[in-house]
């Protein structure tokens, strides 16, 4: 008897040892990286925006001491959409006594109007700067309009800014993908595809700097030097050609990444209401608080991300949407 209490204390204290090494990832080959040469302006336009969302404007969100912000920020969303040339609208709803807003950006296609690709990030942040969780979003957001803006495309582009992502609201209904996912539903938009930017800005080159949900480590790399795309199976084909038009522009590593929803931070983001009304939608992100210790604190903020980074991120994006949206 007391030879199987030892034999079970050991067995447990070696799956305990296991599942916690399962989180850090263990490919530490090929993780040297090419750098491509940025343009100084795309690093500058990138640093600038989220500079004037997480610094400038600051915590973001709808409540009393916030919402002057949160509105702040929903102009200068709407200011730069109209300076590429969108049309900008506004999808308006009451939530705890105020009024909350989308901003949508269009750009009608040229031959099959009626198939839509969007691109979302959120704008709101959890009471913090928020300058990776999401001003990095919308930089990229507004980064790609910005270049997408100058092209004609078959398919009709739409990026849309969804306000209400952080909690309380985060998977309820007055989450703003939430309200406006239902609305494409009850208009039976023919959506392509929804690419969500969640978290777009933090990287490291550290050995160990990228962690994982337990038994996920031991397939993707130690460093947290590359963006990963999350998808649902159901995403996964269109995920592939997302990837592969990447990869032809971006020196960026990008981790495709195809995952039940029950992983912890799988749907922890605007793409969950794209996937529970049955979209196809992929989320492109650093992964959060699996790499960056600032998750949902006061440290997040502007200097502490990779420019540089991000604009390769970009090329990457671009490609993918001029794939996607068939110039």
């Amino acid at each position: 008897m007391k030879k199987r209490i030892i034999y079970l204390i050991i067995f447990t204290i070696l799956a305990c040892i296991s599942i916690k090494a399962s989180t850090f990832g263990w490919k530490f080959w090929g993780q040297d990286r090419e750098c491509a040469e940025q343009s100084a302006t795309v690093v500058n336009d990138l640093k600038n925006h989220v500079i004037n969302l997480s610094h400038e404007l600051g915590h973001r969100d709808i409540f009393k001491g916030n919402k002057h912000n949160l509105e702040a920020t929903a102009d200068y969303i709407s200011r730069h959409f109209k300076k590429h040339g969108y049309e900008v609208s506004y999808q308006e709803y009451a939530v705890a006594g105020v009024m909350a807003k989308n901003i949508i950006a269009e750009k009608t296609g040229s031959k099959e109007p009626k198939e839509i690709i969007i691109c979302g990030a959120h704008y709101d942040s959890n009471a913090n700067p928020g300058a990776d969780d999401n001003a990095s979003g919308i930089a990229g957001l507004l980064e790609l309009a910005k270049r997408m803006g100058k092209k004609e495309t078959a398919r009709t582009l739409r990026f849309v800014a969804f306000t209400n992502e952080e909690p309380p609201f985060f998977k309820t209904k007055d989450m703003g993908s939430m309200i406006y996912a239902a609305t494409l539903v009850k208009k039976k938009e023919n959506i392509k595809v929804a690419i969500i930017f969640d978290m777009l800005g933090y990287y490291s080159e550290e050995p160990f700097s990228q962690k994982y949900p337990p038994l996920i480590g031991p397939f993707f790399p130690n460093k947290a030097n590359f963006i990963a795309q999350i998808s649902n199976s159901k995403s996964s084909d269109i995920a592939n050609q997302i990837d592969e038009a990447f990869r032809q522009k971006s020196h960026l590593p990008l981790q495709t990444i195809v995952l039940p929803s029950f992983v912890p931070g799988v749907d922890y983001s605007d793409h969950y209401s794209f996937w529970i009304n049955n979209y196809r939608a992929v989320m492109f992100t650093d992964t959060a608080f699996y790499r960056n210790k600032n998750y949902h604190k006061a440290s997040d903020t502007y200097e502490t991300l990779n420019y540089p980074y991000m604009a390769e991120l970009m090329d990457g994006l671009e490609n993918a949407l001029i794939k996607l949206s068939g110039i």
